[in-house]
Formats: structure tokens, sequence, C-alpha cells
């Protein structure tokens, strides 16, 4: 086995080299790179005409990348007359042969560009970190979003759930790894290697991450965890620097506390429900006395829904006064289950993503607490205040299923209540 990984490895680095040469020297444009690479000339020789034409677009201007973007959206785009006609062949005549010409002529001809380009060494890669320059052109240039569907529709194919390998973070886990860690952690900044240290060295800490075979040192999402006793209510005691650690084997809960994605050129691409689904099983399996999965989870829009609120005749009085702080705990805790359960983008789901995420998952809420999080971003996003969501195997997917389906969410009776609470608009001690 192992000598046939070295001969499968040294196999394209051969090519690599052979192609060298020929990239230096190929002086075509990066369109004239495009029309080789899908010609009988790129089924020959394409493996060196990919390499060339990511090493031109590697060194291009952001002019150079648009054009290229635009090129592959209008001269690549599918012909929509033939389309049409190949579909009422069809329509007529249901066979295989015009089943396939149909076929072939419905994929625009981009994605067969994109796969060619996918050949060479971190070719990958390269089409990730091409998708994150597509994504900010898109903004000013919306037409180029067929191209994005297309990226999409790839990627989502090369980064399935088969190819994705999940890996256990650890102290011991290479430098240039962690240092990734540290920079892509999204929701409770890492401020030092000993901060690091303490959320990846102690028996009772786990963080787990997917990584691709073609990207083996980038993670693509990574969640960290506490072992507990007991559900957490504040991030600030769950990080504490003198937190004695407990012995994993006595826990009785897993409590995730951060769920980071990595690249930005996947976005869209969801991997957060696979990686807390197999997570969760792993440590099934590994530490038995576990009977409790929850998170401790921001609500990062919470602040930004109050300031919409100020105008409006019932919440606006005390929607102004938790923003300055004029409010009791108590309040705070039922404007956030108000928010949590009831505010609603114009699709109908809800206004803050990591409620969509958990929901979605199909995870309950189950409660939320006042001064969780007194961190500078805890206390401007949300007020300082924190939420738990549950993941009660025996419930997640019927759960999911209402969710998707018909738009409800899962809560426990106590959160139901605080969001009814009424809600006192006078002063009763500043919030932190």
């Amino acid at each position: 086995m192992r000598r046939n990984w070295v001969f499968s490895d040294l196999l394209p680095r051969i090519f690599e080299r052979s192609g060298n040469v020929a990239r230096h020297t190929d002086r075509r444009s990066m369109e004239e790179l495009c029309q080789a690479l899908l010609s009988e000339e790129g089924e020959v020789s394409g493996y060196a005409l990919a390499a060339t034409l990511l090493d031109r677009y590697r060194t291009a201007d952001e002019q150079t990348r648009l054009g290229f973007f635009k090129y592959m959206n209008t001269h690549l785009d599918v012909d929509a007359d033939r389309v049409a006609d190949l579909a009422k062949i069809y329509a007529d005549d249901p066979s295989p042969e015009a089943f396939r010409l149909l076929c072939e002529v419905s994929e625009p001809g981009r994605q067969e560009l994109l796969r060619r380009l996918n050949q060479p060494v971190g070719a990958t890669r390269d089409l990730v970190e091409m998708r994150v320059d597509l994504l900010r052109f898109v903004k000013d240039h919306p037409e180029l979003a067929r191209t994005d569907f297309d990226f999409v529709h790839l990627l989502k194919s090369w980064f399935n759930r088969g190819f994705l390998v999940l890996e256990q973070i650890t102290w011991a886990t290479p430098a240039r790894i962690l240092d990734k860690i540290v920079a892509y952690e999204a929701v409770h900044q890492i401020s030092d290697l000993e901060d690091l240290r303490r959320r990846l060295a102690p028996s009772d800490r786990r963080c787990f991450a997917f990584f691709h075979p073609s990207m083996p040192e980038e993670p693509l999402i990574f969640v960290e965890l506490a072992l507990m006793n007991g559900i957490p209510d504040s991030i600030e005691d769950l990080l504490a620097d003198d937190r004695p650690a407990i012995a994993p084997e006595t826990a009785d809960t897993a409590a995730f506390y951060s769920i980071s994605n990595c690249q930005k050129g996947l976005a869209g691409i969801s991997f957060g429900n696979l990686l807390i689904k197999q997570v969760v099983a792993e440590l099934s399996m590994q530490l038995p006395g576990l009977q409790t999965f929850v998170t401790l989870s921001p609500i990062p829009r919470l602040s930004d829904w109050l300031h919409q609120q100020e105008q409006d005749p019932e919440l606006g009085p005390v929607a102004r006064d938790a923003l300055d702080g004029r409010v009791s705990d108590d309040t705070v805790g039922r404007l956030a289950a108000r928010y949590l359960l009831s505010a609603k983008r114009s699709d109908g789901l809800p206004f803050d993503p990591v409620a969509r995420f958990h929901l979605g998952n199909g995870a309950e809420i189950h409660d939320i607490h006042s001064h969780a999080d007194l961190s500078e971003k805890g206390k401007q996003q949300s007020l300082s205040t924190m939420v738990n969501y549950k993941y009660d195997l025996a419930a997640t997917e019927q759960n999911h299923e209402d969710f998707v389906l018909n738009g409800k969410i899962a809560a426990t009776k106590t959160v139901k209540a605080m969001a009814l609470g009424s809600l006192d608009s006078t002063q009763k001690g500043k919030v932190a």
C-alpha cells in the first residue's frame, strides 16, 4: 500500500517538473489558454496547460482577473437556443442518445474548464482561492453569479462528505496548523499561545477539524468543545485561566463553544452539520458517559435587531433602554428570547445566522443567559447575552424536518415563557 501511495504521489510531481519550462514560455493570453485547455490540445497536454493558466492567474492584476471571469461568464455559457431545441427533441423521444446530447449542451463550458484546471498538484486550493476573488467581483458585477453557480456546483462535489477527513487538533499538532487555528478562530479570539494551550492541552478540552486530501494542511472548519458536568452559562467561566480540569470519563456534557469556517472560497458549502454530527458520534464512542450535547453560542445580531425596533410602538422604548444598559437582566433575556423565536428575514428564516445554523441542524433553543460574554465583542453584538442550543439525538431529525418544512423553531418551555414575559423598560441596574 505504501509503495502505491509513493508512486501515485510521485507521478504528478514528474509531470509538474516537465511542465515548468512550457508554462514559462507559453505567451498565449488567458483566453487563448482556456480555449486550448478545452480543445484536443488540452486532452493531450492538459496538465501543463492547466498549470500554466493557474500560474498566469496567480500573477495577474485585478483587471485581468476580472476579465478572466467575464470571459468564462460570457463565452463559456450555455447555448440557450440549442438547449431548447434538444429539450424538445428529448420530450418527443426520450432516448438515451437524446438524453446524452441534452446533458452535453446543458452544461456550461466553464464547468469543464474548471474540471480540467483541477489537474495539477495544489490546483484545488488555487480554485478555492480563485472563488474568493469571484465573490468580491460579484458584488459589482452581479451577472458573474452564473459563473459562481458553477464554482459552487463543482466544489460541492469535490468537497462532499466522502472526501473529508476528521482530525483531532491537539497541543502536539504541527505548529503550522496550530497557527491557522489561531488565525481562523472567528467566535472567541485566541489571544496568544497560552490561550491556545488552555483550549487544547487539558484532558477535558477537544478540538476537531475537517481536512481535504488535496489541502492537507488547510483546515476547512473546526469546532472547539469542553467536557463538563452540567450545561455552561458563561464563556468566561468556561475559558477561565484557573479553571480546574476534570477527568473526561466523569463528564456528562459536551459543550460546543466555537465553530469556525476557515476557507472564504468555500462560502455556501456547509460542513458544520456534518462536523457536529461526526464529532458527537466520535465522542459518544470514546466517552459513553456523555448524556448531553449542547452549545454555548453567541447571538451576533441581537443588538442590530434592537436598533431596528427603536421606532416600534411596543418595543421601541425598551429596545432603546436595553441598548443604553438601563434594563434588568431578566428583560434582556426576554428580549433575546423574543428575538430568537420571532425575528425573521424576508424568506421566513431566523434573522440570526447562528440560530439558522443550529436550528437547521435539528437543535432546540434550550436556555438564554445574561452576563455570559463580557468581552467587548459580546457587549456590542448581544448585550453580553448567550444561548444554549441543545442537540437531543432522539429529536434532531424531527426538529430538522419541522424547521425546514414548516419553519417551526424547537425551544424549551423555559425559553417560550421568557419570550412571552412582560418587558420592563424602567431602570433596574445597568447591564454590563
